[in-house]
C-alpha cells in the first residue's frame, strides 16, 4: 500500500505530530510504501517526525505548494492520510486520491474551535455549527473581538465541514467527536471513531520497574501533576484555586508540578503566588517543558495527574499515558475525556457544565486521600491505558485504509 502523510509541519511540535511519529514507522515496519508532505519547515533544534529511510519527503514552504502538490501526485499514493493543512492545499489534496483525516479538533464545527463559552463562566458549548453562532460569539466570548477576524474565521470553517464532506474517510480520537461530526451532516459510515495509540517508548519506562506503594499518611508529601500548553482553555487557574481547599482537607504537604509553557504561564504563576502564601504546607513549580524521559520519570514519582481543561477535549492523550506508570487522574467531565477516564476505576471525573475549583478539589481529594483506594486507581490507571495499544491502532487504520481504496477502485472501475 502507497501511503501519503499529510500534516501542516515535519517537526514534532504538537499532538498531531506526536501520533505521526508513533504511527509511520509502524505502517513502514509492516512493509507499506512511505511518503510524506508538510506544509512548513521545521524549526531550528525541534525534533522531526520520525521517517522510513529514503522515504520522499516535500515540503511546500521550501520547494513551492504547487510543485510539492504535483510531486505528491506524480507518486501516485494510494491514499492520502491527512492530519492538518490550509484550506487550499487540503482542496487540491482531495483530487490527487482518496483522502482519510484524522480530525484532531473541532473541524468545522465552531468559528473559532474551541467548541466552549468563556463567558460568563467557561463551559462547554454544544451548539450546532451555523449562523446563529454570530448571536453567541461576542456575549460568551467564543473567540476574539475583531469582527473581521470572526466573519474569515466563519467563511474558514463553513468551507472546511464542506471539504470534509469529499473525504473518504474521517478518523477521530472519541465517540464524543465522532458525534460531533455526524451531528453536522457527515455520513455515519464514513466517520470512524479510532482511539490514538500508545507507542511502546512514548515515555521512559524503566525495564521491570514498578511504581513504589503509595502510602499516604499526614507526614507524607503527596505529589500532583499537571502536563500540556498553558492556556485559558487548559483551566490552570481553575486548578490553582482548587490547590487550597485540597490542601486544607488533606493536612499533609502537597508538591504540585506544572510541566509545559505557553502564552498563560506567567499568569498561572502570578495567581500560584499567593496560594502558597496561605497554605505552609502548599508547595507549587514551574519546570518548563520536559523531555519524554524527564516526564516520564516525574510520572512515577508523582500521585495524581490532574487534567483541570475546562473546554472539551477531544481525547486527552496525557491521561493514557500517565497510566502507562499508574498514574491516575482527576479532570472535568468534557468532551472525550469520559471515555478514558472511568470514575472511580482510574481515577475520578468532576462535573464539567460548568467546572469549578470546588468540584476539582473533591476529585483530587477523593482520588489521594485514602491509601488503599489510591493503590487501586493506580492499577485501574495501569489496566485502562494498556487499552490503547499500537498494533490494535494499526491493524483498524490499514482496514480503514483498504476499505478506503477498494471503493475508490470500484468508482474508477464503472
Amino acid at each position: 500500500m502507497r501511503i501519503a502523510a499529510v500534516n501542516s509541519h515535519h517537526a514534532r511540535i504538537g499532538g498531531a505530530e506526536t501520533y505521526l511519529d508513533t504511527v509511520i514507522p509502524a505502517l513502514a515496519a509492516a512493509s507499506h510504501q512511505i511518503a510524506f508532505y508538510s506544509e512548513f519547515d521545521a524549526p531550528p533544534g525541534v525534533p522531526l517526525i520520525r521517517l522510513p529511510d529514503r522515504a520522499p519527503v516535500w515540503c511546500a514552504s521550501e520547494i513551492g505548494a504547487r510543485q510539492a502538490l504535483a510531486a505528491l501526485e506524480q507518486w501516485r499514493p494510494d491514499v492520502i492520510y491527512v492530519q492538518g493543512m490550509n484550506l487550499q492545499s487540503a482542496a487540491r489534496v482531495a483530487e490527487i486520491a482518496p483522502v482519510v483525516l484524522f480530525a484532531h479538533g473541532y473541524y468545522g464545527t465552531c468559528i473559532s474551535g474551541n467548541k466552549m463559552f468563556a463567558a460568563p463562566r467557561p463551559r462547554p458549548c454544544v451548539r450546532r455549527f451555523g449562523l446563529r453562532c454570530f448571536v453567541h460569539y461576542y456575549p460568551h466570548r467564543c473567540g476574539g473581538l475583531n469582527p473581521m477576524r470572526m466573519l474569515i474565521d466563519y467563511r474558514s470553517q463553513a468551507a472546511r465541514l464542506g471539504l470534509m464532506r469529499r473525504y473518504a474517510a474521517v478518523l477521530t480520537a472519541s465517540d464524543h467527536m465522532r458525534a460531533e461530526f455526524v451531528r453536522h451532516g457527515l455520513s455515519p459510515e464514513r466517520v470512524h471513531t479510532l482511539p490514538p495509540p500508545l507507542g511502546p517508548d512514548r515515555f521512559f519506562q524503566p525495564v521491570g520497574a514498578e511504581p513504589a506503594q503509595v502510602r499516604p499518611s499526614r507526614d507524607r508529601k503527596l505529589r500532583l501533576l499537571f502536563a500540556g500548553r498553558m492556556t485559558g482553555m487548559k483551566g490552570g487557574l481553575i486548578m490553582i484555586d482548587a490547590l487550597t481547599p485540597v490542601a486544607n482537607a488533606l493536612q499533609c504537604p502537597l508538591e504540585v508540578t506544572f510541566v509545559g509553557d505557553g502564552p498563560d504561564r506567567r499568569l498561572w504563576e502570578q495567581r500560584a503566588q499567593p496560594a502558597q502564601a496561605t497554605s505552609s504546607s502548599l508547595q507549587i513549580e514551574f519546570t518548563g517543558w520536559l523531555d519524554s524521559s524527564r516526564l516520564g520519570q516525574l510520572m512515577l514519582d508523582s500521585d495524581l495527574l490532574v487534567v483541570p481543561s475546562t473546554w472539551p477535549e477531544p481525547f486527552g492523550l496525557i491521561g493514557p499515558e500517565a497510566g502507562l506508570h499508574r498514574l491516575p487522574a482527576a479532570a472535568f467531565a468534557v468532551g472525550g475525556i469520559p471515555e478514558w477516564l472511568s470514575d472511580g476505576v482510574n481515577g475520578r471525573l468532576a462535573p464539567g457544565d460548568p467546572p469549578s475549583a470546588a468540584g476539582l478539589a473533591r476529585a483530587i481529594v477523593e482520588c489521594v486521600r485514602d491509601p488503599a483506594e489510591l493503590a487501586r486507581l493506580r492499577n485501574g490507571a495501569r489496566e485502562q491505558a494498556r487499552r490503547y495499544g499500537l498494533q490494535a491502532h494499526i491493524d483498524a487504520l490499514l482496514a480503514i485504509f483498504a476499505s478506503v481504496i477498494a471503493v475508490n477502485a470500484a468508482a474508477v472501475s464503472r
